[in-house]
C-alpha cells in the first residue's frame, strides 16, 4: 500500500468477498508501469492516498459466480478499466474514456496484493500465454489502442518520443501496421536495448540536434505521426515540430498541467491531434492475437523479476536505475 508520495509498506488486510457478478482471482504477477512509479514520486494527478497499486495483472481464478464462463484455476489477465456502461463515452462505444471510469491501482485500489474481486467482464481469458506474458497485455494494449487512433497507412513515417515501455508498445504496432518507425528518447540505454533486443533499427537520442537530424531522415518532411509518450509538458510541446504537414499528433502519455501550443505552427499543417486514453477489449485481444502469432518479441520486453513481497525496497530501486528498465513484473 502505497500511503502517501515515497511511502509503500507491506500490510496485511482482510481478504476480499465477490460479490453477486464478480470474480475473485489469485494475482501471480505485476506488471510495473510509469503509473505506479508515477504514484510513488507523488505525480499522478487522478489519484489520492492510501492506495493500493497495481493495474498489469495475470492470475488464477480462484472463486466465480454461478454460471459463469470461467473455472477456478483458469489463467487470466485482468482489464483494469472499470467503466460505468451508462454514460455518453460508454454509450458511444467508448469505454476506456468512461465518464466516471475507475482504474485498478488508480482510482480504487489495485492488484498488488494476493487476491482482488472484480467484475467478470473485467477477466480474460489468456490460454497459452504464460504468467509473464499475460501480464504484459495491458501495457501493450495502451499501445495499440494509440496506434488505432491514428489509422495508420502502410509505409506512414512514423516517430515515437519516449523509449519507455508505452512507448516501445506503440513502437511495436506502428510497426506491425507497416509503419516506418523512429525511436527518440534522452536515455540512450533504452534505445540502445530497442535496437539490440526488440529490432528497432532507427533509434536517436534526443540532443540538441534531434530536430536536424529527423529532418534529414525525412528528407524535410518530417513524420505523417508522432506518438508522444512522454508524460511531459515540455516534450509533448515539442512533438508538434516533429509533425509532418497534415499530419497527425497522439498524445499518449498525460501530464498534470496546461499543454500549450504555437498556433501558427498547429494550424499550418492542419494538424490533427489526438488524446489515446487506457485501451477497448478489442486491443486486448489484438494484443493477444500479436503475442500468439510471435509478432511481438515478449520475453525481451521483460527486463526485471522479483518477489512481490520485496516492492517497498525493489520499486524505489527500478525508479534509480530507470535507465536500464524497461519491464519489472513482480511475482506471488
Amino acid at each position: 500500500m502505497c500511503q502517501a508520495p515515497q511511502h509503500l509498506d507491506l500490510v496485511d488486510r482482510p481478504p476480499p468477498t465477490a460479490r453477486a457478478g464478480e470474480v475473485l482471482v489469485r494475482i501471480r504477477r505485476i506488471g510495473l508501469c510509469g503509473t505506479d512509479y508515477h504514484i510513488y514520486a507523488g505525480r499522478h494527478p487522478f489519484l489520492s492516498y492510501p492506495r493500493v497499486m497495481g493495474h498489469e495483472l495475470s492470475g488464477e481464478v480462484e472463486q466465480v459466480p454461478e454460471g459463469s464462463a470461467f473455472t477456478p484455476g483458469q489463467r487470466v489477465a485482468i482489464n483494469p478499466y472499470l467503466s460505468c456502461g451508462i454514460c455518453i463515452a460508454c454509450r458511444g462505444g467508448k469505454p476506456n474514456a468512461c465518464v466516471t471510469i475507475s482504474v485498478l491501482g488508480v482510482h480504487q485500489d489495485g492488484g498488488m496484493c494476493e487476491l482482488v474481486a472484480v467484475p467478470e467482464s473485467a477477466v480474460i481469458d489468456v490460454a497459452g500465454l504464460s504468467l509473464d506474458h499475460a501480464a504484459m497485455i495491458e501495457f501493450l494494449a495502451i499501445g495499440a489502442h494509440a496506434v488505432a487512433r491514428a489509422t495508420l497507412a502502410v509505409g506512414s513515417r512514423v516517430l515515437i518520443v519516449g523509449a519507455g515501455p508505452i512507448g516501445i508498445a506503440t513502437g511495436l504496432f506502428a510497426r506491425l501496421a507497416g509503419a516506418m518507425v523512429t525511436l527518440i528518447d534522452t536515455r540512450v540505454a533504452r534505445l540502445d536495448h530497442a535496437r539490440a533486443k526488440l529490432g528497432f533499427e532507427d533509434v536517436l537520442p534526443v540532443d540538441e540536434q534531434v530536430g536536424a537530424a529527423l529532418a534529414a531522415r525525412t528528407d524535410g518532411d518530417m513524420f505523417d505521426a508522432v506518438f508522444d509518450a512522454t508524460g511531459v509538458l515540455a516534450a509533448m510541446t515539442q512533438s508538434l515540430a516533429y509533425v509532418a504537414h497534415g499530419g497527425s499528433l497522439v498524445l499518449v502519455g498525460v501530464a498534470p498541467g496546461n499543454l500549450v501550443f504555437s498556433d501558427p505552427e498547429f494550424h499550418k499543417r492542419e494538424t490533427c491531434v489526438l488524446a489515446s486514453r487506457n485501451a477497448l477489449a478489442s486491443d486486448f485481444a489484438h494484443v493477444i492475437a500479436a503475442i500468439a502469432a510471435g509478432h511481438i518479441p515478449i520475453d525481451a520486453l521483460q527486463t526485471h523479476s522479483f518477489p512481490a513481497e520485496d516492492m517497498p525496497t525493489r520499486l524505489p530501486q527500478l525508479m534509480a536505475e530507470a535507465d536500464h528498465v524497461l519491464k519489472a513484473i513482480a511475482y506471488f
